[in-house]
C-alpha cells in the first residue's frame, strides 16, 4: 500500500509505502538498515538538546547507550515477525502493523519504521493514560493512536531504519513526513515514538516532536574479569548483602541452569510460559505474549536468546527470559510458581550479571522501573521517548507538563546517582 506523505517526503524522491504485516519483506533486507558498521556515532550535544528555555529541567546525567549495539535484537525481522505470526500483535490486540518504507526511484529500501495503530495505551512502558484521560474529558478522542515502538519491549532501539549512505537524510526526513501522513489516514490523535536512541530523538525533535525522560537500571561492565570481581567494586556492606541473597536464593536446594540455542526445546517454553502465565496474572492482569510466540522467536532467533531456568526437586519452578546483542544483555520477562526469597534477583540480575561477565557483555538491561536494583549493581540511566499531538492544544498542554516532568526526572536521576553501592573513590 503506497502513502503520499506530505511535500516534505515528495520532494525527497523517496516513496513511502505501508506494509501491514514483516511477511511483506524479506529478513535481511530489513535488517540490512541497521546491521551495518560501523555504528554511527551520537549526536553532539547542542544536537539533541531541547530548546534553551527548557534546557535547565535537562541534565547530564547517564542515559541509555543502545545505539552502540549493532545487533540488537528487538528491531530485527525476526523478533517483530515472531510477534505478529503469533498473535501477540494483530487481530484483537490493539495493535495494528502499518509499517513504513521508504524506497528511491529505483525500488531500493532506503529506510522503515516499525509503527502500529493502537487501541488502548498497554503494553508500551511509557505511561500515557494521563494524557488520554484529559483529552477524553475534554471531549477529544485519544484513540487511535500511532506507535513507534517493539511492543512489549521496553529497551531502547534504533526505530528510524535507514540505510547509510548519500540518502540517509532523505529518507529519513521522508519516513517522518510518512508518520504525519499515516497519522491522518488512520485519523489518530497522536503519534508516540518510544525508547528512543540520541539519533532517532534528535530527529524527531527537530520535526517538532516533544521529548519525554524517563529512567531505568542498567549493569555496565568496566571490565571485571568475573561475579567476585564485581563484588570488590562493591562498599564491604553491599558485598555482603548480595552474598547473602545469592546463598539464600539457592538455599532450599535449587539448581540454576542456563539454556540457550539450539538446546532450547518446546519442554523448556512449556515450563516457561506457565510462570509467564502465573506471574502475568498477578501483575497486570493479561500478559501480552502468546504461547506460540516462545516457540515462534526460538526457532527463528535461538542463539539470541538466554533462557535461566531454576529447577527444585527435579521440576522447573521459575524462569527468566533475556535475549543476547553485540554488546548487552537485554533482560525481558520472568515468572515462577513457587516463592523463595531472593530468587527474583538471582534470576534476573545475579545471573544475567555471571552471562554477562562470561560473555564479555557491555551491559545488562534489566526492564523497566526498580529501583531496588540500585543495590544489586545496576545504576540509574535515562531513557528518551518523542511525542507529537494533533491537537495543538494537547500539545502545548503536555508541552508544559514535560517541563515540569523533566525536573523532576533529573532530580530523582541526582538522588539515585548517590545510591549506589559501590566504593567510593577518595
Amino acid at each position: 500500500m503506497s502513502l503520499m506523505p506530505g511535500s516534505a517526503a515528495r520532494a525527497s524522491a523517496a516513496s513511502i509505502e505501508i506494509l501491514t504485516s514483516l511477511a511483506g519483506i524479506a529478513p535481511a533486507e530489513w535488517d540490512s538498515l541497521f546491521r551495518h558498521a560501523p555504528t554511527p556515532a551520537a549526536p553532539c550535544a547542542a544536537a539533541i538538546d531541547p530548546p534553551r528555555e527548557d534546557a535547565e529541567s535537562f541534565s547530564e546525567e547517564p542515559e541509555s547507550d543502545p545505539e552502540e549495539d549493532r545487533d540488537n535484537p528487538f528491531i530485527s525481522h525476526a523478533f517483530l515477525a515472531s510477534l505478529e505470526r503469533s498473535g501477540s500483535v494483530g487481530g484483537r490486540s490493539g495493535w495494528t502493523p502499518l509499517h513504513l518504507l521508504a524506497r528511491d526511484g529505483a525500488g531500493r529500501l532506503l529506510g522503515a519504521v516499525p509503527a502500529y495503530a493502537k487501541g488502548h495505551s498497554r503494553g508500551e512502558y511509557v505511561f500515557d493514560h494521563a494524557f488520554a484521560e484529559a483529552y477524553h474529558r475534554a471531549g477529544g478522542r485519544y484513540y487511535p493512536k500511532l506507535q513507534v515502538s517493539v511492543p512489549f519491549t521496553p529497551a531502547t532501539a534504533p526505530k528510524l531504519l535507514v540505510a547509510p549512505g548519500a540518502a540517509a537524510e532523505t529518507a529519513r526526513a521522508a519516513l517522518i513526513a510518512g508518520l504525519e501522513a499515516l497519522r491522518q489516514r488512520i485519523d489518530g490523535s497522536s503519534i508516540h515514538a518510544t525508547f528512543l536512541t540520541p539519533p532517532d530523538r534528535a530527529a524527531l525533535a527537530a520535526a517538532g516532536y516533544l521529548l519525554r525522560a524517563d529512567q531505568q537500571f542498567h549493569f555496565r561492565n568496566p571490565g571485571y574479569r568475573d561475579f567476585d570481581a564485581f563484588l570488590e567494586s562493591l562498599a564491604s556492606r553491599k558485598r555482603k548483602v548480595l552474598r547473602r541473597e545469592r546463598r539464600d536464593a539457592l538455599a532450599a536446594g535449587i539448581t540454576v541452569e542456563w539454556v540457550t540455542g539450539r538446546d532450547l526445546t518446546e519442554a523448556h517454553w512449556d515450563a516457561f510460559f506457565a510462570f509467564y502465565m502465573d506471574t502475568g496474572d498477578r501483575k497486570w492482569g493479561s500478559p501480552y505474549l502468546t504461547r506460540a510466540f516462545f516457540s515462534e522467536v526460538s526457532a527463528a532467533m535461538p542463539e539470541r536468546i538466554l533462557l535461566i531456568l531454576a529447577k527444585r526437586a527435579g521440576r522447573y519452578i521459575a524462569g527468566a527470559l533475556n535475549f543476547i546483542g553485540a554488546n548487552t544483555l537485554y533482560g525481558r520477562n520472568w515468572g515462577a510458581i513457587e516463592h523463595h526469597p531472593f530468587l527474583h534477583f538471582e534470576l534476573c540480575y545475579y545471573q544475567a550479571i555471571d552471562f554477562a561477565l562470561a560473555r564479555g557483555l557491555a551491559r545488562v538491561e534489566a526492564g523497566a522501573q526498580g529501583e531496588h536494583k540500585l543495590a544489586r549493581g545496576y545504576g540509574p540511566v535515562k531513557t528518551w521517548s518523542a511525542h507529537r499531538f494533533a491537537d495543538p492544544g494537547l500539545h502545548r498542554a503536555v508541552a508544559d507538563y514535560l517541563r515540569h516532568e523533566h525536573a523532576e526526572i533529573d532530580r530523582a536521576q541526582a538522588i539515585l546517582a548517590g545510591m549506589t553501592p559501590f566504593r567510593k573513590q577518595s
